[in-house]
């Protein structure tokens, strides 16, 4: 239940308390704003004097870093003056990074200061207190809040509570209050436009009025409007591995963003954001979602699609994408037995079993070459391995080989110091080069380099074998893939040559990277970053079990948050959430988890919200928002040329109305032949993989490239029942039917999908009357 403070009331009386209700809150609004104001003003200045401080610093530490001495005392010196700067300089940036990000929160809070206030009265006290809630914390001179942070433990409460008995987690423990109103605002240019009493979590008339916007380049943040269901996503702290099932629409992804907002409140001495990795279904949802964390003052934690992670292990190759897969998939289904098969948690069982049970003699050396000159061949390495003892762990054995290699080439490095085309180098060095070369020479380590032409001799012997040394550590005295090869001629030998031939115009399958990688780490004990302490990911259900696997494996001190919704699988079968959650216990052996379902969708109207839960076989889980809007349209045409041209006359009119119009296709190849046949005569992009922004105005992109982005208005160019015929393309129907915010547009050549068909007559109206049912 709401009350709206500035409607009109039936008896004079009450209409001025409300007067003097709406002159009190707009007062303190305008107080507010003042003090913002002069706290902008005093941290411009500060900022202005941290940017010249850190100029300043920079010029000397450019002046000292250019001194060429060639005594080593005075060198030493410089270094340490050098270093002295270098930490000056650090120390000013981290300075003016700290007054920026200040700078960009309180402009933010000049916008809006405050959505919501919470009177509560505590236990043992006899006068209520009154607190503003914000998306920052701001206090007086005096350290008196003015606005509360809405992450701040006491905040939960305008999520959470109803009015009456409160119960609130704080660092001191549970504590309890008595919620005696609940008032929400909204605030522009300093004039408070709505004011709501409410005993609802976020009352529908403000949450109506933010849905109602019109769709934009960026996501917004959403903590004015916070379900109590989505509160709770935010604020787990307890959870290793924490699954949010949320249908389309739901504001799961909002809810996750404002969750790592919470994190990195709730843990500032202990977590930054570079310690959180989120994956991404694509660029454009990473460029989206990009104003979030700095609309409430944090930096952006790190952003990364599952190509891109791979692609940075496997330099030198051209690795398969999702879209690349999922092309594939709609082209042949030659690949999918072997495909399915690399992606279950059995097959990387398989990988660790092979380890395990490796003899030394199968291990896939590689010569180790500089020029023409053979370094280390493949036996003696395999020599070198074959010696330790067999006890040892794999990854142990490898890593002391490399060890025992590294000493040998130090051995080869100090017997050619003194050979007679390094004494000619030396003769040839100029006084620069000298000097250089020698500057360590004092605290050198090696016993050997007693004289300064030992030194000398072995830095240029040393340079000469940098790259030997480069190969070493980087473990590429083994060829991983003749490796694999070698797996996969025991575990699955038909997926053999596919590989090999994809290896040889240097590309890889999405399905062979995560086993590959998984059997790299374990034999070389490397390839884990421990360092990452939250992993985010979006849109989980297009990952697939032995990549999830290889992902928790590589962040292993990570806890995991997974969101996404089964019934929008577009590269695997729909599972549903208790099915799933019992596959990942299985796969990733959380100590805590949990599953969250969001089944409330708040993005569409209520009547596109309607039509799509229609669409499926268990639609009726999924509750509707109740925005008003127009009935989801189906136009059906003769042919393909009348369809064309009813796509021009329905983009046009909505262009007229909305900022983000989409076509939204099935595949990539759909998306390009109908670029071609709009032409310049009907202006719009045409969105790839490649692109990182959206353009506003009309667009058109294949389904996958929408994932967890939103439109004003969606036009799909063809439901008919041959373009949707299979079970399998339900889902790609129900994922395009999603993404609409205000209206969507259905266009058929000729007789509509069976999906469509089924769908009860009242859910959608029909420009060209034809009998469906």
């Amino acid at each position: 239940m709401f009350v709206l403070i500035l409607l009109s009331t039936k008896s004079w009386k009450g209409a001025v308390v409300l007067d003097k209700e709406y002159s009190f809150e707009q007062k303190r609004v305008t107080h507010v704003l003042a003090q913002i104001k002069n706290i902008l003003q005093k941290t411009r200045q500060e900022y202005r004097k941290a940017q010249a401080e850190r100029s300043s610093v920079e010029k000397n530490y450019v002046q000292n870093a250019k001194i060429n001495t060639f005594e080593v005392d005075d060198q030493m010196e410089t270094n340490a003056e050098v270093q002295q700067q270098k930490q000056l300089v650090s120390k000013n940036i981290e300075t003016e990074q700290i007054l920026k990000r200040q700078l960009a929160v309180l402009g933010e809070l000049q916008k809006s200061p405050y959505f919501g206030r919470i009177d509560i009265l505590e236990d043992g006290e006899k006068e209520q207190e009154t607190l503003y809630i914000g998306t920052a914390s701001l206090t007086d001179q005096n350290n008196n809040f003015l606005i509360y942070d809405w992450r701040a433990p006491i905040s939960s409460i305008y999520y959470n509570g109803t009015l009456g008995a409160v119960t609130y987690t704080s660092p001191q423990g549970k504590q309890q209050v008595d919620l005696l109103k609940k008032r929400q605002f909204t605030i522009k240019d300093g004039q408070i436009k709505n004011m709501f009493d409410t005993n609802e979590t976020v009352g529908d008339a403000l949450l109506q009025e933010m849905l109602g916007q019109a769709g934009d380049e960026y996501m917004k943040n959403i903590v004015a409007t916070i379900q109590q269901e989505q509160n709770d996503i935010i604020r787990d702290t307890r959870h290793d591995l924490l699954i949010v099932q949320g249908v389309a629409g739901s504001g799961k992804t909002s809810a996750i963003l404002q969750r790592i907002a919470f994190l990195l409140y709730h843990n500032r001495t202990a977590l930054n954001a570079d310690q959180i990795v989120l994956f991404s279904p694509n660029r454009l949802f990473s460029h989206y979602i990009s104003e979030v964390l700095p609309s409430l003052g944090e930096r952006n934690m790190r952003q990364v699609t599952l190509a891109e992670f791979f692609a940075q292990r496997f330099e030198g190759l051209e690795v398969e994408t999702l879209f690349d897969h999922f092309e594939k998939q709609h082209a042949t289904h030659a690949w999918q037995a072997t495909d399915t098969q690399k992606e279950t948690i059995h097959f990387m069982q398989k990988v660790k079993a092979y380890l395990l049970n490796l003899p030394s003699q199968n291990l896939c050396f590689t010569d180790l070459m500089l020029a023409d000159e053979v370094v280390f061949t493949k036996e003696e390495i395999a020599q070198v391995y074959a010696s330790l003892p067999n006890a040892l762990p794999v990854a142990l054995r490898f890593a002391d080989t490399k060890n025992i290699l590294i000493k040998q080439l130090k051995h080869k490095i100090l017997a050619q110091r003194n050979a007679d085309w390094v004494l000619r180098r030396i003769n040839e060095l100029d006084d620069e080069h000298y000097h250089s070369l020698l500057g360590d020479y004092q605290r050198s380590r090696f016993e050997q380099l007693k004289s300064e032409e030992d030194y000398l001799g072995y830095q240029i012997v040393l340079k000469k074998y940098q790259p030997i040394y480069d190969a070493l550590y980087n473990d590429y005295f083994i060829d991983i893939y003749r490796q694999y090869t070698d797996f996969l001629e025991q575990a699955l030998p038909q997926a053999r040559t596919a590989f090999t031939e994809l290896l040889e115009f240097h590309k890889i399958a999405l399905a062979d990277c995560a086993p590959l990688l998984y059997l790299r780490d374990l034999l070389t004990g490397t390839g884990q970053n421990r360092n990452i302490q939250y992993l985010f990911i979006d849109e989980m259900q297009d990952y697939s079990a032995a990549q999830l696997f290889y992902l928790k494996y590589t962040f292993a001190n990570a806890k995991l948050t997974l969101l996404g919704d089964s019934e929008q699988a577009l590269f695997r079968k729909m599972q549903s959430p208790s099915e799933l959650m019992e596959t990942l216990k299985h796969t990733l052996s959380p100590k805590n988890a949990r599953l969250i379902e969001l089944n409330k969708s708040y993005r569409a109207t209520k009547q596109i919200t309607a039509f799509m839960k229609a669409l499926l076989p268990d639609g009726e889980r999924i509750q509707a928002f109740t925005r008003p809007g127009k009935l989801p349209e189906l136009v059906i045409a003769p042919d393909s040329t009348a369809t064309l041209t009813e796509l021009r006359r329905k983009s046009a009119q909505l262009l007229q109305k909305y900022e983000t119009v989409a076509i939204i296709t099935r595949n990539l190849q759909e998306a390009q032949q109908l670029h071609f046949k709009l032409g310049s005569a009907q202006p719009h992009t045409l969105i790839s993989a490649k692109d990182r922004q959206l353009p506003q105005g009309l667009v058109l992109l294949p389904v996958y490239l929408a994932k967890g982005l939103e439109f004003d208005a969606v036009i799909i160019p063809d439901v008919s029942q041959k373009q949707y015929s299979s079970e399998s393309t339900r889902g790609i129907l129900y994922t395009i039917c999603s993404r609409a915010m205000h209206e969507l547009i259905l266009l058929s050549t000729e007789t509509p999908t069976d999906f469509i068909r089924q769908v009860p007559a009242s859910l959608f109206s029909i420009e060209r009357q034809v009998k469906l049912h």
